[in-house]
């Protein structure tokens, strides 16, 4: 026998469907992964790259650069919409190297003291390269300052830095590139510690959000933060699109887990940031 089908039920589910899509169209966002580094601000001068976050609805965009000074050019005319945070590195090609460079740490000691951040990120660190002395000191640096860091790591590397500070703020970059299944133990077990989304679009196909991450997302609804990563200056020109894209799979989620994911949770960072 043909089971009847409530129309009602069908018409009020599509509804509620485009509903939270409508609402989802005009979500504020931030953005915790944003670099604008010496090429970048060739091609995209600051008064154009500040344009783009705007267009991109961006309620706050956390800016790191190499070297530091294109996140100062934009913080200078948009201090309400950047959130500046300290790159150890002073150009291109020091990811691999920065770590064994002493000089590293007065670079940041100096920067740290002249100017506002809110974090020292985003850092490519893995493993055993934590223990080194200038890690060691880049961690004391954001106890120091209570800012948070914000690393490409993987899984152990990110223990070595709750080992090294327990109470460390830490953004890890990528979700470090894991599947829900290896994300979950780690943000278990450090309630500080936060994952941001970019450059990951596993978690969403044809505009829905995977299952399993999903169940993440409900599971960790206040740890999960949005990036796009321009880590190389074409990648700006992705930022509106990417925006666009992410209220789309966000609106397929609950209200108060869209709105946690879209801005709310790094404001709950940035509320932590100086206590």
């Amino acid at each position: 026998m043909r089971r009847k089908i409530d129309l009602s039920l069908l018409v009020g589910a599509v509804f509620a469907g485009f509903t939270a899509l409508a609402g989802a169209a005009g979500l504020p966002l931030v953005d915790a992964h944003i670099h604008y580094s010496h090429d970048a601000w060739q091609r995209t001068p600051p008064p154009d790259a500040v344009r783009l976050l705007r267009s991109a609805g961006l309620k706050y965009a956390f800016v790191s650069s190499s070297s530091d000074e294109g996140t100062q050019k934009l913080y200078e005319i948009a201090p309400e919409l950047i959130v500046p945070v300290l790159r150890p590195y002073r150009k291109r090609g020091e990811i691999s190297s920065w770590m064994y460079d002493e000089t590293v740490v007065s670079m940041l000691s100096e920067r740290l003291a002249r100017n506002y951040y809110a974090g020292i990120g985003e850092f490519h660190a893995f493993g055993e390269d934590v223990d080194l002395p200038v890690l060691q000191q880049v961690i004391s640096l954001a106890r120091q300052y209570r800012i948070f860091l914000h690393a490409h790591a993987d899984a152990d590397a990110i223990e070595r830095i709750f080992a090294s500070n327990p109470d460390a703020l830490v953004i890890w970059a990528h979700s470090g590139f894991e599947s829900p299944a290896e994300i979950a133990p780690m943000l278990e077990k450090y309630p500080n510690l936060w994952a941001d989304l970019a450059f990951r679009s596993e978690h969403s196909f044809n505009g829905m959000v995977d299952a399993d991450w999903q169940a993440l997302f409900e599971r960790f609804p206040r740890r999960f933060l949005l990036g796009t990563d321009t880590y190389t200056p074409e990648r700006w020109y992705y930022v509106v699109e990417h925006a666009d894209w992410s209220r789309t799979w966000l609106g397929t989620l609950p209200a108060s887990l869209a709105e946690n994911i879209a801005f709310r949770n790094a404001e709950a960072l940035l509320a932590r940031v100086g206590k």
